[in-house]
């Protein structure tokens, strides 16, 4: 076989790795260096294209940060080990012998990146992507919760309970938006605005809305 040849040792070398990578995001190693990820994000607009260094465009025209590094390594390592051979068989057609196999594998390395860049930007579109289900705390205007704890007036915050749009709980402190009420222990309640890390919120049943 022409890529067991020692003119094509960094492609074979490279085959090799490439199936390396594969055993490892088989058994889950491949997690440890998944944290690694280039975080390169080039969709800019505004002021921030401005400052765009020139790091962001090699990124960009290359595919880092598109696709995990994983993919991103074996896309590289395929085309640069597929690249590399035929450009060898092409040597060999046009002048009868190989490159340098160095010599060789600059020229398929130089190929693969952009080559690389151009199948990772799609690839990255279909992908599916890591998500979190972390908010800010004043996404939790406008949800509603409960008092679990104390009673709530002026001045005197009691706890509350209230879930996020992915359902999770928070807990959160609160006092009553309406002047002269209370908010006791099992109220249903709505959360209408923030000052800092305290909530001031109204209540939804009537018991909380009649004064004391």
């Amino acid at each position: 076989m022409a890529i067991l040849e020692a003119y094509n040792m960094p492609f074979a070398a490279a085959l090799i790795l490439m199936a390396m990578l594969a055993v490892l995001q088989v058994i889950g190693l491949a997690d440890i260096f998944g944290d690694a990820d280039f975080d390169f994000d080039t969709d800019v607009d505004g002021d921030a294209a401005i400052t765009a260094g020139p790091l962001d465009g090699l990124a960009s025209v290359i595919g880092l940060g598109r696709v995990p590094l994983m993919v991103w390594l074996a896309l590289f390592l395929g085309l640069f080990a597929a690249i590399g051979v035929g450009v060898q068989e092409l040597a060999i057609e046009f002048t009868g012998g190989p490159l340098d196999r160095w010599l060789a594998a600059v020229i398929a390395a130089g190929a693969s990146l952009p080559v690389t860049g151009a199948i990772a930007r799609p690839l990255g579109r279909i992908l599916p992507h890591d998500e979190t289900t972390a908010v800010s705390t004043d996404t939790l205007l406008g949800r509603r919760g409960v008092i679990t704890d104390g009673i709530a007036r002026h001045g005197s915050p009691a706890r509350a309970r209230v879930a996020d749009v992915h359902g999770h709980p928070h807990h959160v402190m609160v006092e009553p938006h309406e002047a002269g009420t209370e908010l006791h222990a099992g109220d249903s309640i709505l959360l209408v605005r923030r000052e800092n890390e305290l909530f001031y919120a109204t209540a939804l049943d009537l018991r909380a809305l009649s004064p004391n």
